[in-house]
């Protein structure tokens, strides 16, 4: 009979973006014991990062443990945005035992990223424990919303083992929850009780020569590289514990364990040995990389190397060499940059970063604008000043067919706007797959949408939904090339004629050719983009012209001026906007839009060759 490790479980935690799995792993801990009494712990304590906290949702994958009576669980909480689901899926591979998958009890399973994580689970024979959550909404569902997620279970291949799931229904923000929808208690212990009755042990093959893989990567001053990863088999120690690394590429390299982790709670704990089925940290090995198995030097067998996500998403970065550059930021120089840039990639194994030419610029390719974005984001916040191009797609040439990325679009709206999002995605080569009308005033939708179709289509869609559509989309393959524009920019945009604050006489002065970007008193140079124009051409404008003094009484004279309210781009959408032949200004203090050409009559002539 097989041995198994009945002191532990390995589980990973999914659900779709806003389900509230977060907040119900912060009950978790709070209810095991895991903090003190006193211990200070900030909400959704899992998203760790800054921005994590501020847009509430999970982009790093992370894990945490609990000790609940005699067992010691591992949470692994997955990202649900579908630009990590490269770590969803190789996080999987950690868990041997089952899911824990969390379902808005209102929404009901929202595909396609909860649909593609789920898939991934079943393929590896997890089994899975539902969690209904947010059961105290007043519109909840729970019996059709069960139906909904066996029927999706039977669609996605579920065994018959799978299609029994056991349901604990659950409110993560009261922290509540029971076996009946409508029976809650103040506990988390039926939550608990079902991952330790339903979800299987680790085997125990801790006898037999070491395997270790690593699935996510760490990174530490003073450590170096930490390979994150679970023993499929084996122990390892620290100390003198000689091991081989064996590499993607085929080489092995010999090291010795310096340092190993555990987890308890949010903390990472020193340990000294661990053995077959922990989820551990390992460190010693310099350029240790994500999907490398660690064994003993006589019993050099490697586990099957990890499917990391390909990139679909490049933009250059360009050092910042704007009239303003070196105002706002500290860190400006390409040195600054390109080292920033390769630290980055010590932790992040779907990013890219190609030198070009020049010294002054890198093509960065990434899973989507959300994974790009973030990276700039926190390297604004780190004090750096960088030029971005636009996003462009990754086209790849296969079997001699040029090809493209295709998104599954998933849309849900009021059906009173099906109309124009129809058109829209049909503007922007999609083809509708499936539509279902649920007969409560909601439509949902499904659409097969070239990737380079779906740049800067999210603040379209809010604004024809007037914020009530919800959409997601997730990388479905590689298809042969759709011909033609796709996307993009209709309008042109209007831009500074010379340096100097924009004035409020020069922004009336303008508000009937478009939209502005800049308030009055703002600085802006020549070839600044300071407004979207209502035309399809680019229109320069003296945006800083002051209104002329004169003797002359005017009966207009005590009226007070008003103009209209500026529009302000975040940086996802000031990305989104850029043309062909604009980059985007990022700084500490500020997001600015200019042309790559900053003088107007080079520009024009410019524009002349390309037409010509």
């Amino acid at each position: 009979m097989t041995q198994v490790r009945e002191d532990l479980r390995n589980i990973a935690i999914i659900a779709h973006v806003d389900h509230g799995k977060t907040t119900l792993v912060d009950q978790l801990l709070h209810y095991s014991g895991t903090f003190r009494e006193n211990e200070q712990v900030a909400e959704r304590a899992m998203d760790s990062n800054d921005i994590e906290k501020e847009r509430g949702i999970t982009i790093l994958a992370k894990n945490t443990a609990i000790n609940y009576k005699d067992t010691h669980i591992n949470i692994l909480d997955t990202p649900g945005h579908a630009d990590f689901g490269g770590e969803v899926e190789r996080i999987m591979k950690m868990v041997d035992g089952g899911v824990l998958l969390v379902v808005d009890a209102f929404e009901g399973c929202m595909p396609p990223q909860t649909r593609f994580v789920l898939k991934k689970a079943l393929e590896q024979k997890l089994r899975p424990v539902v969690v209904l959550n947010k059961i105290d909404r007043p519109n909840a569902r729970p019996s059709e919303v069960v139906d909904e997620v066996l029927d999706l279970f039977i669609e996605l291949g579920a065994d018959d083992d799978q299609l029994e799931f056991p349901v604990v229904y659950a409110s993560a923000l009261n922290g509540t929850s029971s076996y009946e929808p409508d029976a809650q208690e103040e506990t988390m212990q039926p939550i608990f009780d079902t991952i330790l009755e339903h979800i299987p042990a680790p085997i125990d093959n801790q006898n037999d020569p070491l395997q270790f893989q690593v699935t996510l990567l760490d990174y530490n001053d003073y450590l170096g590289r930490i390979g994150i990863g679970r023993v499929f088999r084996g122990t390892i120690q620290v100390g003198g514990q000689q091991v081989a690394l064996m590499k993607t590429d085929g080489t092995v390299k010999n090291f010795r364990v310096s340092k190993l982790f555990g987890f308890i709670g949010l903390k990472r704990v020193e340990i000294e040995e661990a053995k077959a089925g922990d989820i551990i940290a390992v460190a010693g090995m310099e350029d240790i990389n994500v999907g490398e198995t660690v064994c003993p030097i006589e019993n050099q067998e490697a586990l099957p190397t990890l499917r990391i996500d390909e990139p679909t998403l490049q933009m250059t970065f360009v050092v910042n060499n704007s009239p303003f550059a070196g105002r706002e930021g500290k860190h400006i120089t390409s040195r600054k940059i390109e080292e920033r840039l390769m630290s980055q990639l010590e932790t992040d194994v779907s990013l890219r970063v190609d030198p070009t030419a020049s010294p002054d610029a890198w093509i960065v390719s990434g899973r989507g604008e959300l994974h790009l974005s973030i990276l700039v984001e926190n390297m604004r916040r780190e004090g750096y000043e960088i030029q971005l191009s636009k996003p462009e797609v990754i086209i790849k040439e296969i079997d001699g067919v040029k090809c493209e990325p295709i998104e599954r679009v998933q849309i849900d709206v009021p059906e009173d706007y099906t109309g124009p999002v129809m058109e829209s995605l049909g503007t922007r080569k999609g083809e509708m797959v499936d539509m279902v009308n649920h007969g409560n005033g909601q439509v949902r939708m499904e659409f097969r949408v070239p990737s380079r179709g779906l740049i800067g289509y999210a603040t379209e869609f809010m604004t024809q939904t007037r914020g009530y559509g919800i959409i997601n989309h997730t990388f479905e393959e590689y298809a042969p090339f759709v011909k033609g524009q796709v996307g993009g920019r209709r309008e042109g945009v209007l831009v500074a004629l010379e340096n100097g604050k924009a004035s409020t006489y020069g922004i009336m002065n303008l508000e009937d050719r478009g939209i502005i970007f800049v308030d009055p008193g703002t600085e802006v140079y020549a070839g600044m983009i300071v407004g979207e124009h209502n035309r399809e051409n680019d229109l320069t404008v003296n945006i800083t012209k002051e209104k002329h003094l004169t003797n002359v009484r005017s009966a207009t004279k005590d009226q007070t001026a008003t103009i209209r309210k500026t529009r302000t781009l975040s940086l996802e959408e000031a990305i989104q906007y850029l043309n062909d032949d604009e980059y985007c200004e990022v700084t500490p203090e500020s997001i600015r839009l200019r042309k790559k050409i900053l003088n107007k009559s080079e520009r024009e002539k410019a524009a002349k060759r390309k037409t010509n």
